[in-house]
């Protein structure tokens, strides 16, 4: 079993005649993912390695019956393609695209709400139930299938931590990139919930970042309501306060969202927090 995803999606592409859309939907499609489409405004009719072209969100859905959709598209088109596929009646939709404006987030958010569509992202590296489907950019080659679920602020940390886990022979059942974004569509809290609930996941890892309350709050709900043990890394030690380092979020202001104060947090929580990301294979064993 798996969250979010699963090898029955029927996914399509928003931008999938750009190149970093076609890119990354012919690896999904290597992967085995149910690439059903994709959209570009104008260039409706055409096809792209075997899959038609739509010039909109409704006419690809009422086509293709599709429920998850990709946003590929550059950060001044992406909050209003994100919009457009709720309001298809899309359920699930992951976006890639990094610097959309906060203003638009929120607007988007209250959109998605709306219209009862969870929205992954912005600025993450997507979504990847090892074996059956990947969403996003994350490498075919860092996960198997397996029992550990991964939720995380950063592309990098999950490339990383997976294949550290690959190398032990450590499976996850699925890989989800929240965002590092000061505005995401689903927290922390909402995958570690999912987790919670999914039967064929037995443990979970969390990897955050400097900036922002967000693993302050996991750490709330791994104390409260987390049965499944948690391993999790806080990158972001040593960041200078008051410098954005990477991420849109991951700044230290006034002494809020620190590495230690989260570190802290997790480990008051019951989470065992690694030193480094090779260490989160040892402290799931």
């Amino acid at each position: 079993m798996s969250i979010l995803i699963d090898r029955n999606s029927k996914v399509l592409v928003q931008g999938i005649t750009g190149r970093q859309g076609g890119f990354h939907a012919r690896l999904m499609m290597e992967y085995g993912t149910n690439v059903v489409g994709g959209v570009t405004p104008g260039k409706g009719g055409e096809w792209f390695d075997g899959k038609p072209v739509f010039d909109t969100m409704r006419a690809a859905v009422k086509t293709k019956y599709a429920d998850v959709s990709l946003v590929t598209v550059p950060a001044r088109f992406a909050a209003d393609a994100i919009m457009e596929a709720a309001d298809a009646g899309i359920k699930l939709v992951i976006c890639l695209t990094e610097h959309i404006p906060v203003a638009d987030m929120m607007r988007v958010l209250a959109f998605c709400r709306q219209r009862g569509t969870r929205l992954i992202g912005p600025n993450c590296p997507g979504v990847m139930t090892p074996g059956e489907a990947k969403v996003g950019i994350i490498p075919a080659m860092v996960a198997l299938p397996g029992d550990v679920g991964v939720v995380s602020k950063s592309g990098t940390l999950t490339y990383e931590v997976g294949f550290a886990m690959k190398n032990r022979g450590i499976g996850n059942s699925t890989i989800v990139g929240i965002g590092g974004d000061p505005v995401i569509g689903t927290t922390f809290v909402d995958i570690l919930e999912m987790f919670e609930n999914d039967p064929d996941t037995k443990k979970v890892a969390l990897l955050g970042e400097i900036g922002g309350s967000a693993e302050i709050a996991a750490a709330d709900y791994i104390k409260t309501s987390m049965t499944k043990p948690v391993a999790a890394f806080i990158a972001g030690r040593s960041a200078p306060p008051g410098k954005r380092m990477g991420h849109a979020g991951a700044i230290v202001d006034g002494g809020e969202g620190s590495a230690d104060e989260k570190i802290q947090a997790l480990e008051a929580a019951g989470a065992r927090v690694a030193a480094n990301p090779e260490e989160i294979p040892d402290l799931l064993s």
